[in-house]
């Protein structure tokens, strides 16, 4: 393919003096950037390497918060990645459930994600056959659903595109005491198309955010394809997974009782605004994907809903007011659902404080049985071979990487 998105970028390299490498377009497939000259010192990558995405950098401040825990999950959706996808559906949940138990000077972590898609033949040329599905968000329900509206064709996979491209239109956390991690999977060689892996990688060092690089098939042809190199300048892991592993969860004896407050749960939330219903409905909806794909799967995501991770107040009266995101005084009564409208705010406080209640004490029978549970699945797991899945690496992975910035687990 034609490429026109690099005019420059930094090679890999850097020399003495702190002085560093200028590198002109890599051919497709090769295996480093094209010509090369020595930039003075001072210059960085991101001057260059913002030309190449053909785009300018999102609008809009970065945060800057020492307890953020930012991923990028960048997800090849060639043809042969359907089960790469699957992994990512099923495993999502138990993720999050863990990393519930992250901790940093006692505080609980917030948690942003952000997924992209790549190598997929559906996509446009131009814009090197990369998506961004959705930007850093909290919203778990909407991350649900973008997984499960991924489909697979084609396709020409440029690793070094989509690392570049989510680097320079995510807002990345500024603060260094956060965590900021790239996951990138896929199974072509990562050296391919016209962006120099490299450049990228490097780039993500830089700005202190890790390259973890995980190759769907053997370790050794991944190894052999830059995957590892990739993670080496990235400053992350290289794993090898198969991708094809059915990956529907363990079956525990709580499983039921965890899918029943799931139910009941669901009640306790109040829906307002002009989306209100509509992301009511996609919880619901997201509750039928996980059921669909087995019943410890819905387990997982039931169990999240106990955790502080999983919130709603962008579209729910209840964790709205507790948040102070909203105020009663200030509602507007369209926005209400029918059974409080013509309501006082007097009556709208009670309704929605006898939901809270309700909430709480279901929150906490739900943390108690997804601890239970996730020991019971932990035995069952010291009992057999360990797992090279997607799921399975990122977890190992993201104690090594919380060790690293002083996060704690409980």
């Amino acid at each position: 393919m034609k490429n026109r998105l690099l005019p420059f970028l930094l090679a890999a390299s850097i020399l003495p003096g702190n002085a560093v490498l200028e590198a002109g377009p890599a051919t497709a497939g090769s295996s480093g950037p094209g010509s090369i000259r020595e930039v003075p010192p001072g210059k960085t990558m991101e001057k260059y390497a913002l030309q190449y995405d053909n785009l300018k950098p999102v609008d809009g401040r970065c945060p800057s918060d020492y307890r953020l825990v930012q991923i990028a999950l960048l997800l090849d959706t060639s043809n042969s990645m359907d089960g790469l996808i699957n992994q990512a559906k099923s495993q999502l949940w138990r993720i999050v459930n863990e990393m519930s138990r992250m901790h940093k000077r006692g505080e609980h972590i917030r948690l942003q994600v952000a997924l992209y898609e790549y190598g997929n033949n559906s996509l446009s040329p131009s814009s090197g056959y990369i998506r961004q599905v959705t930007p850093f968000t909290g919203d778990l329900d909407l991350l649900s659903e973008s997984l499960f509206s991924l489909t697979t064709n084609g396709g020409s996979e440029y690793c070094g595109h989509v690392i570049g491209s989510s680097l320079n239109r995510l807002h990345w956390n500024s603060s260094r005491e956060g965590l900021k991690l790239i996951y990138i999977a896929g199974n072509e060689p990562f050296n391919q198309g016209d962006v120099s892996y490299e450049a990228a990688c490097r780039w993500a060092a830089e700005r202190d955010v890790t390259v973890n690089a995980i190759y769907c098939g053997d370790y050794r042809t991944g190894v052999d394809t830059f995957w590892k190199r990739g993670a080496e300048i990235g400053r992350g892991s290289y794993f090898s997974i198969d991708s094809d592993m059915a990956t529907q969860g363990i079956v525990t004896p709580y499983d039921q009782d965890l899918m029943q407050l799931n139910s009941r749960i669901n009640t306790t939330y109040v829906p307002y605004g002009r989306e209100g219903k509509a992301r009511q409905a996609r919880q619901t909806q997201q509750d039928m994907n996980a059921a669909a794909l087995s019943a410890p799967v819905a387990a997982e995501r039931a169990a999240s809903k106990g955790s502080k991770l999983y919130g709603a107040s962008g579209w729910d009266l209840v964790d709205a007011l507790d948040s102070k995101t909203l105020r009663a005084d200030r509602l507007e009564r369209e926005s209400l659902p029918d059974e409080l409208k013509g309501k006082t705010r007097k009556e709208i406080e009670g309704y929605v404080e006898k939901k809270k209640l309700e909430r709480d004490a279901l929150k906490q029978q739900i943390a108690d049985l997804g601890r239970k549970r996730e020991e019971w699945v932990q035995q069952k797991e010291q009992e057999t071979a360990g797992s090279q899945s997607l799921g399975a690496v990122i977890l190992k992975d993201l104690h090594t990487r919380a060790a690293a910035k002083n996060f704690g687990f409980r």
